[in-house]
């Protein structure tokens, strides 16, 4: 009787542990992208133009900070953000650890996190949209950014959508 139960427990836990999909991380955050799904998102992000639907920073949400802003991230890496009346200049990438040798990458991530990179370095509202982002999903029309903070812990979230 007990060698049926701890069969069965074993039998239990490998199909747990088989279950996983290679791409869910921590946080639900996608870990692993082939060469062509990089391509897409690159290619998605490149479409048009986007706002931020979503912004919360460590312990509070900011969205509202960027509304009237539409983004456009350019093919050349640079990445624009105007509402009209002002302009605000950055650069953007989508990186994979395992080409990119990146040590601002998160030290506690899987060896093969693809990152989602903004850079702003002014004003601050858009400093805050500057990291490494981990891709948590995306679409044609959604892009969903999470990071971790590796200093005090905190959690940001940024929501880019087709407007």
């Amino acid at each position: 009787m007990k060698k049926s139960i701890l069969n069965f427990t074993a039998i239990a836990m490998m199909l747990i542990a088989t279950s996983c999909t290679e791409d869910d991380g921590d946080n639900g955050k996608v870990n692993n992208l082939s060469s062509a799904q990089l391509a897409e998102l690159k290619s998605i992000t490149e479409e048009g133009s986007w706002v931020i639907s979503y912004f919360f920073d460590t312990d509070k949400e900011e969205t509202s900070h960027f509304n009237g802003y539409t983004f456009t991230f350019n093919s050349n890496g640079t990445l624009s953000a105007t509402n009209g009346t002002n302009e605000v200049n950055g650069t953007w990438s989508i990186t994979d650890s395992d080409s990119n040798d990146d040590s601002d990458d998160d030290s506690d991530d899987d060896s093969s996190d693809v990152d989602f990179n903004i850079s702003f370095t002014a004003p601050a509202d858009f400093e805050d949209l500057s990291d490494d982002w981990d891709i948590v999903k995306y679409s044609t029309i959604r892009i969903e950014l999470i990071d971790v903070s590796g200093g005090n812990g905190g959690t940001d979230n940024l929501v880019f959508e087709k407007p």
